[in-house]
């Protein structure tokens, strides 16, 4: 709407005016006319505008002005606008300057809608490029604080999950002690501005925090602050619930204008979408948590599977069964069985010995109604108590708090019980129970098919010695050492290979790999991989080409054969006067490392994707030189993903540590005892989860 004001003489008195100027100028009271501009608008002179309108008097010069920022106003009433404008002189009938006509257009709202949208959409591409809801918080408050010409804090709380407490989220110019005392401040009417808008999900504004009731309780704390005014906008998801509030707090008392409370909603709907973009990604954290508890449970259930399976002795199935469920399940464990109409204690399992000997020293009575391990065996259904089981036994000596007594099955026929004790006040929940049922079912299937599982672990045996060199060969200036060991027991023939073979012009090739799965498929496609490389190294020029075959033969299997992928090293040595020169290509592996004489370890990075998944491998060739005493080591993910305890990884940095302080000068066989040792402290003898396999090549010169 244009704005008209017409001035008389050198004090610029005002005449006339259209109503759209008084509103601009704001008040009431400054609606009248008859009076000098800068008497009604005293905010104009220290701001230059009176003085502009002294030249145009003076001058005769109309002056204009292009988005001219300017407070209009004083105190917690003054606000910020922007104006194109003209200042005219206005001329009588004989051409002398009679006063000044103002003509003008007010652009506060475009000005401000134009760096809301910049800063708005800035915020947005944080929050879609997902940037940690602490850093878009801040960024939003930092903006919010630069766009205001006044200085502004701003503040941000989130909502506790049941929306009664409101925690720090951001406040980059609150001081810390304000952030730590409204910390954790509950929701509730009259509880300062925030929590009284979360209460109310909607905006609560203080124009005075010094006589406002709801800052009764925090009166003392803002001013220490150095704040005098707070506007709060509760923060709702698009299901109308709580997840914060945006607060904007003033260093003096001041009203709200209808910018101020746009500019709050805006933004408070922007810090929602990060806030929900926030909590849905905790979602999903949690939903992988929750997964990886699942295949935790499952890896468990497998490798206890294994471990149970790989004895003929059906006596020492039973006592694997007792130490996988001793500590994993229970901190104390024991088998029993009937034997000739008894029942015998055949496995325990415990922290301490002397706790495994009291607890292998007790003997349940069969025919003992008030025994548990006699119930269980009489009704075959699983029994758990929150307290020490019934009969006599050495339950105070051991500590046992409660216990859970599960049959095992032989067919149809209950044969024995397994039984956890738990102590320290532990309870056993649905999830043990039900994970602790499975195992003894599975123990008991292993039991009953021990001779079976014993044929196939022999049958497995044999099948990965003929994957595997019978012998290191001797090479040229070079030392070979290897180290081989299987996941789990060796039920299956495992998915890791190597291979050290010599090429016509004197050269000597080698690689190592690993095959996703095991068994008969993974058996097939290691022979496939090895036997394509030994046949096709002689004929191509180099490894880059003798690996694009292996590819090729891969992708070109029958489906029966498998379809899984194979990552691979494969490269040839040279050797030379001063030492070896080996070109390498690597096919999605683990980096091969570097070990100079001078114990630095180096990853060697040769690109190339995994084979056996499309026809391009997208491979390039590296060279290095081994001089004497420096070594090249390959090896296996069942290496750096060696697991101990609490699921920590062994990693790359503690294998390069490893290998860094090996001794001067090592041979190939000290360095993989050096790794070997290092992985088996690290996890402290806990069973790989993985097959791990190495191969170390040593210049001798």
């Amino acid at each position: 709407m244009a704005l008209f004001a017409s001035m008389a003489g050198p004090a610029h008195l005002l005449e006339a005016a259209n109503p759209a100027f008084f509103a601009a100028i704001g008040g009431i009271e400054r609606t009248r006319t008859g009076v000098p501009l800068g008497q009604l608008m005293p905010e104009l002179v220290e701001q230059g505008f009176i003085a502009l309108l002294d030249r145009v008097y003076r001058t005769g010069e109309a002056y204009t002005g292009r988005d001219a920022r300017v407070m209009l106003g004083e105190g917690a009433d003054a606000r910020e606008g922007f104006f194109d404008f003209t200042y005219e002189p206005r001329l009588d009938s004989g051409g002398n300057i009679m006063g000044v006509r103002m003509i003008g257009m007010e652009t506060t709202q475009v000005k401000h809608a134009q760096r809301l949208t910049a800063e708005h959409r800035a915020l947005l591409e944080q929050i879609a490029r997902q940037a940690p809801l602490s850093e878009v918080l801040e960024g939003m408050a930092r903006a919010i604080e630069d766009l205001t010409p006044e200085e502004v804090l701003v503040s941000v709380l989130l909502a506790d999950a049941d929306g009664r407490h409101l925690r720090h989220g951001a406040a980059p110019s609150l001081p810390d002690f304000y952030n730590q005392a409204i910390d954790g401040i509950a929701t509730g009417e009259g509880v300062g501005s925030c929590g009284t808008a979360a209460h109310r999900r909607r905006p609560v504004i203080v124009t005075d925090i010094a006589t406002d009731p709801f800052w009764d309780d925090f009166r003392d704390l803002a001013e220490k602050a150095g704040v005098a005014a707070c506007w709060s906008t509760p923060i709702l998801a698009r299901d109308g619930s709580l997840l914060g509030t945006f607060a904007m707090y003033h260093r003096v008392p001041r009203v709200a204008q209808e910018a101020d409370l746009a500019l709050a909603r805006v933004f408070a709907g922007t810090a929602a979408l990060a806030i929900e973009r926030h909590q849905a990604e905790q979602a999903y954290q949690a939903a992988e948590a929750r997964e990886k508890t699942a295949r935790d449970d499952l890896a468990f259930l497998l490798n206890a599977s294994t471990l149970l399976s790989t004895d003929l002795d059906v006596a020492q199935t039973l006592n694997r069964l007792a130490q996988a469920c001793s500590p994993r399940l229970a901190p104390l464990c024991a088998v029993d069985v009937i034997e000739g109409g008894r029942v015998r204690r055949v496995a325990t399992a415990a922290p301490d010995q002397w706790q495994q000997d009291l607890l292998a020293g007790h003997a349940p009575v069969y025919d003992d109604t008030d025994d548990a391990v006699a119930r269980v065996l009489a009704s075959g259904v699983t029994e758990v108590a929150r307290r020490t089981p019934t009969g006599p036994g050495p339950w105070h000596d051991l500590g046992v708090t409660g216990y859970l007594c599960i049959p095992l099955f032989d067919r149809d026929s209950v044969v024995g019980t397994v039984t956890l004790l738990s102590t320290d006040g532990y309870t056993f929940d649905g999830h043990t129970v039900a994970l602790a049922e499975e195992l003894a079912r599975r123990a008991a299937l292993a039991a009953r098919n021990a001779r079976q599982y014993t044929h196939r672990a022999v049958l497995a045996r044999d099948l990965q010695a003929g994957l595997l060199l019978p012998e290191l060969p001797c090479v040229p200036g070079t030392e070979v050492a290897t180290y081989y060991h299987p996941a789990g027991e060796g039920l299956d023939v495992g998915g890791d290979f190597y291979d050290v073979f010599p090429l016509p012009d004197g050269r000597w090739a080698f690689l190592l790999g690993d095959v996703c799965g095991r068994g008969a498929i993974a058996a097939t496609t290691t022979a496939l991989v090895r036997h394509t490389a030994r046949a096709v190294a002689p004929l191509v020029p180099g490894p880059q080409e003798v690996v694009e075959a292996v590819n090729q033969a891969l992708c070109n299997r029958p489906v029966g054969h498998g379809t899984g992928f194979v990552t691979l090293v494969y490269g040839r040595i040279t050797p030379t006067d001063d030492g070896l020169d080996v070109e390498l290509v690597r096919a999605g592996h683990t980096l091969p490392l570097h070990l100079d004489a001078h114990g630095t370890v180096r990853a060697v990075d040769a690109p190339g994707v995994l084979l056996g998944i499309g026809p391009q491998t997208h491979l390039t060739a590296r060279n290095l030189r081994l001089r004497p005493n420096e070594s090249l080591v390959l090896y296996t993910d069942g290496i750096t993903e060696a697991r101990r305890h609490d699921n920590e990884l062994f990693g790359d940095r503690r294998l390069a540590d490893a290998l860094a302080d090996a001794p001067a000068g090592p041979a190939a066989q000290q360095l993989i005892d050096t790794v070997t040792h290092a992985v088996h402290a690290f996890t402290g003898g806990h069973g790989i989860d993985d097959d791990q396999a190495i191969l170390v090549l040593t210049a001798t010169g």
